[in-house]
């Protein structure tokens, strides 16, 4: 595996990358990061869910001078939702450089982002058709941007965006550099690609394959009020040595972690909230088996090394099959089995066939576990701890006094005794979980019908784009992103 270290990186950027604790380049962030610092034009092509913020955010930020109060690079995104979580991102990966992002996109008041832009940002990160609004207004100048992104383009192409981004384009000085991300390459994209790159190098990163064969994937569905009772049931009858559960949202995790704790397991979560020390800490007791559940965001586990998961658990369906394949492969490594557990509600099984078309394999439908076979589990788990102390054959010391407990009392009661004391029984402590909204219901699109734009080549922007957005999710993390726009739009200028 590749470290961040040895791909060139600047210690400013290096210092971030490590507060967020990222160790280990993807491939697609391995291969273009080298080809981007050279100031080299560059079409990545790779699937959602490999890292690609990072892949074109780090070398962006590594050359941002930020003594010069302009707006240096621009990242054009499909939807309002992405241009919110990559500008996230960028602020944690220029913190160390004290890099300004700003996110601009329609839906929200032009005139605070007119305000916005006073406080002159590095990195604009905006959505087509409200950049062009401030093209056209004279409210951002984009006379010294040197690197410009497009992410996302054939969604972008999908949406009906194509006229403004090359509108968008044309206000670029000639000299700058040029970076494309894209999971498929239709004819389109590759023109935008001959008319405004210089000799584009080509990364193409198939998505991770996952050894599905060794980790057996099954799916429970459940209504949302009834997941925590139904994951708790699991965790009971299955016993994982170390399990990871996946929230969708930093608000799902931090009480997903509570209340698992409050229900006598061991358990902490991580998100891109905590801070590197906490975070650190966290992973270090997990390693060493300390805390037993690892509850987390699929941003927050990206690019860790975790070895000797059992089970992972999808608390929460993610929304891009590819978001799935990432979580499901922290199990089932080196030969070793694993098991993936999602639970799904009834609006959103429209995700799961996508998932299945993904991985190629369909997902095992399992009957929520009852409150008595969750107690049997248990009693099994005891069983099975009594019959290994049986063979360690170390008992002698205890003999005696188990020899005069026989004499007064029955061997069968006094087994009912020990699996009694031993046994965790079902805990019903109350938990409250705030509900997340099910994902947004979806027509159901073969990967054929990707090229196939919305709206019938007119410009769909009022469509819902396909199902994919970058790891975390998109519609799904939309509580955290109305949260989070203000500190996207004002904080970044810290």
């Amino acid at each position: 595996m590749t470290k961040f270290q040895d791909l060139g990186i600047s210690p400013a950027t290096m210092k971030s990358l490590m507060r967020m604790g990222f160790e280990e380049a993807t491939p697609i962030q391995a291969q273009t990061i080298p080809l981007s610092l050279e100031q080299k034009d560059l079409i990545g092509q790779a699937q959602t869910g490999t890292g690609k913020t990072a892949a074109f955010g780090i070398p962006m930020i590594d050359k941002i001078d930020y003594t010069k109060d302009v707006i240096q690079g621009i990242v054009i995104a499909p939807t309002r939702e992405l241009a919110v979580q990559v500008s996230e991102e960028l602020y944690k990966i220029g913190f160390g450089k004290r890099t300004r992002v700003l996110s601009i996109y329609g839906g929200q008041d032009i005139n605070r982002q007119i305000r916005a832009l006073k406080n002159r940002p590095h990195i604009i990160v905006g959505t087509p058709g409200r950049l062009l609004d401030h093209i056209n207004r004279k409210t951002l100048q984009l006379d010294n941007v040197h690197t410009v992104i497009l992410d996302e383009a054939d969604e972008m192409l999908n949406m009906g965006f194509i006229e403004d981004i090359e509108s968008i384009l044309a206000q670029i000085p000639e000299e700058h550099q040029t970076l494309l991300f894209s999971a498929t390459m239709p004819g389109p994209i590759r023109k935008i690609a001959e008319r405004f790159m210089k000799e584009p190098q080509v990364v193409r990163v198939k998505t991770k394959e996952v050894t599905v064969s060794q980790i057996e994937q099954y799916y429970v569905e459940v209504q949302e009020r009834s997941k925590f009772d139904i994951l708790t049931r699991l965790l009971d009858i299955q016993c994982p040595e170390l399990a990871i559960i996946f929230g969708r949202t930093k608000r799902r995790v931090d009480e997903l972690a509570e209340a698992l704790n409050l229900r006598g397991y061991n358990a902490e979560g991580i998100h891109g909230d905590l801070t590197q020390a906490k975070r650190m800490s966290v992973l270090r007791k997990f390693k060493e088996g300390s805390i037993d559940v690892l509850v987390a965001t699929d941003v927050a586990a990206r690019g860790l090394d975790i070895s000797g998961v059992t089970h992972v658990y999808n608390f929460d369906i993610p929304q891009d099959p590819e978001s799935y394949v990432h979580r499901i492969g922290r199990t089932g490594r080196a030969g070793k089995t694993g098991v993936a557990m999602t639970f799904i509600t009834p609006r959103e099984k429209s995700y799961l066939h996508v998932v299945e078309r993904t991985t190629k394999r369909k997902m095992e439908r399992m009957k929520p576990p009852t409150l008595d076979e969750a107690l049997e589990g248990q009693q099994k788990a005891v069983i099975e701890r009594i019959l290994q102390s049986v063979e360690s054959n170390n008992l002698q010391y205890y003999k005696q006094a188990a020899e005069e407990l026989l004499e007064q009392q029955d061997a069968t009661m006094i087994v009912q005794a020990v699996l009694k004391m031993l046994t965790k029984e079902p805990d019903t402590t109350p938990v409250k979980l705030t509900e997340e909204k099910p994902l947004p219901q979806k027509r159901d699109r073969r990967p054929d019908d990707r090229n196939k734009s919305y709206g019938g080549g007119q410009r769909g922007r009022q469509q819902k784009p396909p199902l994919r957005s970058r790891q975390g999710s998109s519609q799904g993390n939309k509580h955290n992103s109305n949260q989070n726009r203000t500190r996207s739009n004002s904080n970044s200028y810290r």
